[in-house]
């Protein structure tokens, strides 16, 4: 990559915050609400006329980087906030890339305090520490480099078995009130304990540890009005599945959900953790709740009582919205969405999307009418999502209420548990929780991510070897298809832990703990009583064993192993600049149909191993996308240029044969583009194959933002339900050029395409079609740069 160490450190110098210095941390310091409130007085004072705020305003307007330079209120929507965060936290396979772009800064440590959490590269197959032992064995490299990293530059290490980084981050960082930015996207779990935690792109990430302001897009804030209370068999995770259900997996997207009303103090800290997790499903920003007592009972059993009493002096006043707005919520909310905890039952959502919503009284007979294969091949509890001592402790109740009557999981159902740390998995054994598991027929999974992300070796059960329709359960947050096993046909249901508990001892995707029987090992029938639980453990939480304890050494002089013959780590080169012209003569790679994730675009599960390696993991560019003009066949596209081989072939290996040909190239997507995980190689992948422009009819919050770090320019269709499928028709027979992007203005944001299609060498039709584009000043800087990292060289060398 572009040697911009002097520009780092210079950025460095102008930026550095109180946060510089303190080393690596094993719990999060007491937050600094002096200086927040200070922050927020000055703004509420100048910029915002004393307006009433509503609690995720509060948190934003209080890490403004500098709000003596604003002089007018920010427009949601519209204007950008640069923001100062307080912490960053990266999980194992998107650390690689952001540790390689901060290994070029010259800095001694990060800027604010950081953390590595290693969960993504450990494969569920035996269970627990022979899945462990085994990621040493595979990806030993990988560790190394993270570790070497992290004690050179005063990071926080946490080794692979210590746990999931969400969770890891709630027993630990998480401080309410805080600002913190994570490279995965369920970073807002953290919300449940009141911080505003907001996934990104390891680019994003390199700014906040280099102490450069983090730029976002003002947004708007979606109230949920929660009233009542849940029943024996409701579970925080109903909620963010009822919600999911109503708003779409794109109906959050420019939003923070901000939960308020009477509800809210009936939830656990750890419950509400979930339901912010899930938050990332409808495409919200971050999700965050007002502070609560179950959040103070939850940081003084997880050893933070002094950050409990500090965040107590605040929580009527910084941690909570103002009073105006309780009072009149439909005042000061851009928008209001109200459950009823009382009356809102368990349900499922799925398969192949998050937002697909049925309640659990109405699944028997929908499985029936979808046609979907009611026999539950695997059922699975824990991960990021709902591995809680709440949780665990409350399917541990069905699970001996079940071997009291001699009964284990049904026949040909597999029952997987995922602990989300190692604090959760001591105290699990201790307490007797992982033995009701086990006797019912459990196997517990190490301390990682596993089957949530694809880290799941299955490839010998027939259902995967041989691509057979099969239906599981868990209590995990995304479930797009492929995602789990690598099975295209795997029918992922989501649902609260307690519901998989009931279809893991039924067999069955319709059965209904609620009102079905189960028979016993005597021939008896019997209904199980509703679960229960406690919601922190009575004799307090076990450490667990010392090698999971976080690695916490700063030396400055550690060497960073990077092998020039490793196939999984290679050094970066610099995107090329802008050339200062029109784009012309580019081709259309692919024109997407229908749902688009990032693990379309960048797929997980095998390819995890080249997270580092960024000309090894292009192969993977778009593998899972669907062509409309190939009637919806997947990784498969027609070559634009005769003569250019293949002729006709994967997504991967046509965009290479582009790029070789020093052809550029443009990809044409549908709704919700980039839709998922964080990951900016789904930016990278396709900048690094000759990309130059993405044009969607929408984007997904984190994918755009992404590209625009990387140089690629994302264009939304001003026309999305027509001048989409001109391309959806033949698009190899299309040749782009444009008009706007000379002159790209924020001001102005209009872009044209002007768009022939060719035949036999000779032009037959033309289009114009406009589009419009969402960069501020900062992000066409970025773009004219080639990257945002580019940028900070080129600004240095002026």
């Amino acid at each position: 990559m572009i040697r911009h160490q002097q520009a780092l450190r210079n950025a460095a110098r102008r930026y550095a915050t109180a946060a510089a210095g303190s080393g690596p941390q094993a719990r999060a310091a007491v937050p600094n609400y002096g200086l927040f409130n200070q922050r927020l007085d000055k703004a509420r004072s100048t910029i915002l006329e004393n307006k009433p705020l509503t609690l995720a305003q509060k948190i934003l307007y209080a890490h403004l980087h500098d709000v003596d330079s604003m002089t007018s209120a920010p427009v949601p929507g519209e204007s950008y906030l640069k923001l100062s965060p307080d912490r960053v936290a990266m999980q194992d396979a998107s650390a690689q890339m952001a540790i390689l772009q901060f290994m070029l800064s010259g800095m001694k440590q990060t800027a604010v305090p950081t953390s590595i959490h290693c969960d993504h590269l450990v494969e569920a197959y035996e269970g627990a520490d022979l899945d462990v032992a085994r990621s040493w064995q595979t990806s030993r490299e990988i560790y190394e480099f993270l570790q070497a990293a992290s004690q050179k530059y005063g990071i926080a290490f946490w080794r692979p078995g210590s746990g999931i980084i969400h969770q890891l981050v709630l027993e630990n960082y998480a401080a309410p009130g805080t600002l913190m930015l994570g490279t995965d996207s369920h970073t807002p779990n953290a919300g449940g304990l009141g911080m505003l935690a907001i996934g990104v792109g390891g680019a994003d990430a390199v700014d906040a540890m280099a102490a450069i302001p983090w730029e976002l897009k003002a947004p708007r804030v979606l109230g949920v009005h929660l009233r009542g209370s849940l029943h024996p068999w409701g579970s925080p995770k109903d909620v963010i599945l009822a919600l999911a259900g109503k708003l779409s997996v794109r109906g959050g997207t420019g939003y923070i959900v901000e939960y308020f009303g009477d509800g809210v103090q009936s939830l656990s800290c750890t419950g509400m953790a979930t339901i912010c997790n899930m938050g990332a499903e409808v495409g919200a920003t971050t999700s965050v709740f007002p502070y609560t007592p179950s959040m103070a009972r939850y940081l003084s059993a997880t050893k933070r009582a002094a950050i409990a009493d500090a965040a107590n002096a605040q929580q009527a006043g910084y941690l909570s919205a103002d009073a105006q707005v309780a009072a009149n919520p439909a005042k000061y909310y851009d928008e209001v969405v109200e459950i009823d905890l009382d009356t809102l039952e368990p349900g499922y959502n799925g398969p192949f999307t998050p937002d697909l919503h049925t309640p659990r009284s109405k699944m028997a007979e929908t499985v029936k009418a979808e046609g979907w294969n009611d026999k539950v091949s695997a059922a699975l509890i824990g991960s990021c999502t709902n591995s809680s001592y709440q949780d665990l402790s409350r399917a541990a109740s069905l699970a001996r209420q079940a071997s009291a009557r001699g009964l284990k999981v049904a026949e040909g159902t597999e029952f997987l548990v995922s602990p989300g740390s190692e604090q959760i998995r001591a105290t699990m054994e201790r307490d007797g929780i992982q033995e009701a598991f086990e006797g019912i027929g459990a196997k517990v999974l190490a301390n990682a991510c596993g089957p949530c992300i694809g880290q799941w070796n299955r490839d010998e059960n027939p259902v995967v070897k041989n691509r057979e329709t099969n239906s599981i359960v868990s209590s995990f947050n995304r479930n797009f298809r492929a995602r789990n096993d690598g099975n295209p046909n795997t029918m992922n249901f989501l649902t609260s832990p307690e519901m998989v508990l009931g279809a893991a001892l039924s067999g069955r995707l319709s059965f209904n703990p609620l009102a079905d029987q189960l028979v016993d090992a005597q021939g008896q029938s019997f209904k199980l009583e509703p679960p229960t639980g406690d919601e922190l453990p009575a004799s307090g939480y076990a450490q667990g064993r010392d090698e999971y304890l976080p690695l916490l050494e700063h030396q400055p002089d550690t060497q960073i192993p990077i092998s020039a013959k490793s196939a999984r780590l290679q050094t970066l080169e610099a995107f090329a600049a802008w050339d200062g012209k029109e784009f012309a003569n580019t081709r259309v790679l692919v024109t997407v149909q229908g749902k688009c994730t990032t693990d379309h675009i960048s797929a997980a599960g095998k390819w995890l191993k080249y997270k580092g390696h960024l000309e090894n993991l292009a192969r993977n560019t778009l593998i899972g996308a669907a062509n409309a003009a190939l009637d919806g066949r997947v990784n498969e596209v027609r070559n634009a240029v005769a003569g250019l081989q293949p002729a006709q072939g994967t997504i991967p290996d046509v965009a290479m044969a582009y790029k070789r040909a020093g052809v550029p190239w443009l990809v044409v997507a549908d709704y919700n583009y980039g839709e998922g995980s964080a990951r900016e190689h789904a930016a990278m992948q396709p900048r690094f194959l000759g990309c130059n422009m993405v044009v969607a009819r929408s984007f997904a919050r984190i994918h755009e933002t992404n590209l625009k770090k990387q140089g690629v320019l994302p264009l939304v269709f001003a026309r999305p339900d027509e001048d989409y499928f001109i391309f959806a028709k033949d698009p190899h027979e299309l040749v782009v050029r444009t008009q706007g992007v000379v002159g790209l203005s924020a001001q102005s944001p209009a872009v044209r395409l002007i768009v022939d299609r060719v035949q036999d060498g000779q032009t037959v039709e033309t289009y114009e079609i406009d589009c419009t584009h969402t960069m501020s000043a900062d992000q066409i800087a970025w773009f004219k740069a080639g990257s945002a990292l580019n940028l900070i060289a080129a600004q240095q060398q002026a």
